[in-house]
């Protein structure tokens, strides 16, 4: 795959079509989605394919050149190289920004799937446009091929059909779940504990039956007369108390 081979297809009159309808496409798809505030999941995910498209067909381009400049015939003179280049790092960062747009607002299993069909269709369209893949293929080796992209695409979606949603973690303990509590939306009531209960949430355990440790601390006062003028006694005593074992 050469310089002059990757000029030829992309200035072919096909390829040039198919450029002009996708630029449409996608120039109508980014006003809704920015102007109109189309957050569809379709939407978004098809601007990926679209851009992915363009990827695949560079990345090809990339890749095919710099096999064919290691064998020996150096490819890295041609303009089309870095043009190619540029674009294949251009939609790839465009595609991950999108990407990182629809899951924030739709689930990962939904942008798999979708994502998975519409990219892979779009790209099969582009390379077949670009590349001339299917060119010289018969009919049956066609229909084989279109049949396992629907077994492929059936298999993504059923996979990704019964995929349970992840329960965002709650840092707080939900009312119905504590025992011995009354709503507090019934009949305007107050949320009180059932001291009938166990143990109650936000009440202290019952501990009625454990020994004390300490006793509390007595100060008697204890009369005292006085001895001479003058000289004050002072009106209480501390008394010395243990601890009980």
């Amino acid at each position: 795959m050469t310089g002059e081979n990757i000029t030829r297809h992309l200035v072919s009159w096909p390829f040039l079509l198919y450029m002009l309808v996708e630029i449409i496409i996608f120039c109508l798809l980014l006003y809704f989605y920015k102007e109109k505030n189309a957050n569809y999941i379709v939407i978004i995910l098809l601007l990926v394919a679209l851009l992915g498209s363009m990827t695949v067909v560079t990345v090809k381009a990339v890749a095919g050149m710099i096999v064919v400049s290691i064998r020996g015939n150096l490819q890295l003179n041609y303009p089309i190289f870095y043009i190619m280049l540029v674009c294949m790092i251009a939609t790839a960062v465009f595609q991950a920004t999108f990407l990182a747009q629809a899951s924030q607002l739709y689930d990962s299993s939904q942008i798999a799937s979708i994502g998975y069909i519409l990219s892979t269709t779009v790209a099969i369209t582009a390379g077949a446009t670009f590349y001339l893949d299917f060119t010289g293929e018969d009919v049956l080796h066609i229909c084989m091929f279109a049949l396992g992209c629907l077994i492929a695409f059936l298999g993504v979606f059923l996979i990704t059909r019964n995929r349970k949603k992840s329960v965002p973690f709650e840092p707080y303990i939900s009312m119905d779940a504590m025992p011995g509590m009354q709503n507090m939306h019934d009949k305007g009531i107050a949320v009180q504990p059932d001291l009938k209960a166990s143990f109650s949430y936000g009440a202290l355990e019952n501990n009625d039956n454990m020994p004390e440790i300490y006793t509390p601390a007595t100060l008697p006062i204890v009369q005292e007369q006085h001895g001479s003028r003058g000289v004050s006694a002072p009106p209480y005593r501390v008394l010395e108390h243990s601890k009980k074992e």
